[in-house]
């Protein structure tokens, strides 16, 4: 009888001690990002019988059944770093590549290495799926995020949006001839920054001159100074809408940079540009054209598009993070450093984005803090130390019960 009481108590015991060390590992980490308690489930134990079960039988201690994890999702806290990313009311997993063997996390506290990888602590590279040339993303397979330090290339000025207002009460000018360099040959001007095939920017200027007829204008232009050949007629109805030319459209002369770009060929709209009783009024100048720019952030929206930005004011889509969520997440492995492997029980990784159905959203600026609680666990510990000093109690009883039979002559 000691003897089984000695095996059932040591069963106790290493049982306790496993809750321990899990109650442990679950403070230890209640402060690392991403990471998931877990907690012990416990079966007892019985002696088969090849005569079957006759009612009379004792349990032989307890057993370790498995090891549960709560993924359930951590509290989000706030960063300052576009590259800490969260996320947020979903089940999905950052993936993780390391030289092709994935791995899956929700910590995502993200740098770049020497070479613009995306990487977590480890170096894993974080996986995406790459921007198509056209748009898209091409979610047919996996690539790892880098951020490139190339310039972004510029592009010349193709057309430019004039809104403004021209005064109906305007006379012609004093000077009959139009020069560019002679204010008393035109009634009003206004100017753009255009930009040529090398990023280099002009100065497009655009001068009105008031016509001796109600309502009849002609525009001038110029880049860089120089007056470029030819002139447009605008007319306006006595609504102060333009009707000439139709459309709005405006083709300009080629002009030619001497820095070795190429002509530019551009397109002036002049739909929105009205004549009313007010005074001259510019209300946008707007063109197509940007100079080279360097690199100067990313952006992550909540669909998980990784977006650079560049000192031209453009951007430039450089991936949609790569969720994976899984049919039964209790049987991932766990691999440390808040990761994960995908088993057979975990079932097959399945790959999306965020905003669809059980992946979450992406939210940048932010890190999914461990979701540990303490005051469980330190609950745990007690319940677990208790259980622990019984079963040691048992065994020095046992210990004292065979003493005693042994000592009876």
């Amino acid at each position: 009888m000691s003897l089984g009481s000695f095996g059932t108590a040591l069963s106790g015991l290493s049982a306790a001690q496993a809750n321990l060390n899990t109650t442990a590992n679950n403070i230890a980490n209640a402060n690392t990002v991403g990471f998931k308690e877990s907690s012990v489930n416990f079966g007892d134990i019985y002696q088969s019988s090849l005569y079957g079960s006759n009612g009379t039988q004792s349990g032989t201690g307890v057993t370790v059944t498995r090891l549960a994890q709560d993924f359930s999702q951590g509290t989000i806290a706030s960063s300052n770093s576009s590259l800490d990313m969260a996320l947020n009311n979903g089940a999905g997993f950052f993936t993780m590549s390391n030289n092709g063997s994935l791995s899956y996390t929700r910590a995502g506290s993200f740098t770049t290495d020497n070479s613009g990888y995306v990487v977590n602590g480890t170096g894993e590279r974080l996986q995406v799926f790459s921007a198509l040339p056209n748009g898209g993303f091409n979610t047919g397979g996996l690539s790892d995020l880098q951020l490139t330090t190339a310039d972004n290339p510029p592009a010349a000025t193709s057309s430019v949006d004039v809104e403004l207002n021209l005064p109906s009460g305007a006379t012609a000018p004093a000077t009959a001839t139009f020069s560019p360099t002679d204010a008393t040959s035109y009634n009003q001007t206004t100017s753009v920054t255009v930009y040529d095939s090398l990023g280099a920017a002009h100065s497009a200027n655009l001068y009105f001159v008031a016509g001796a007829t109600a309502n009849d204008w002609t525009m001038h232009t110029s880049i860089d100074g120089v007056a470029q050949a030819g002139s447009t007629a605008l007319q306006y109805s006595s609504n102060g809408a333009l009707i000439t030319p139709a459309g709005g459209n405006v083709t300009l002369p080629g002009y030619t940079p001497g820095n070795g770009a190429s002509a530019m060929n551009m397109t002036l709209d002049l739909s929105k540009t009205t004549q009313f009783g007010s005074q001259f009024a510019v209300s946008a100048l707007n063109q197509d054209g940007y100079t080279t720019g360097k690199l100067t952030g990313i952006a992550v929206d909540s669909t998980g598009v990784v977006q650079a930005r560049y000192s031209n004011g453009q951007s430039k889509a450089l991936g949609q993070i790569a969720l994976t969520t899984f049919a039964n997440p209790q049987g991932l492995q766990q691999l440390g450093n808040a990761s994960w492997a995908e088993t057979f029980g975990s079932g097959q990784a399945l790959r999306g984005v965020a905003g669809a159905t059980n992946f979450g959203q992406v939210q940048s600026k932010a890190l999914e803090s461990s979701n540990v609680d303490l005051t469980t666990q330190l609950v745990n510990m007690i319940t677990a130390q208790r259980s622990y000093q019984a079963n040691a109690q048992m065994i020095q009883t046992a210990d004292q019960i065979t003493q005693t039979i042994i000592n009876i002559r």
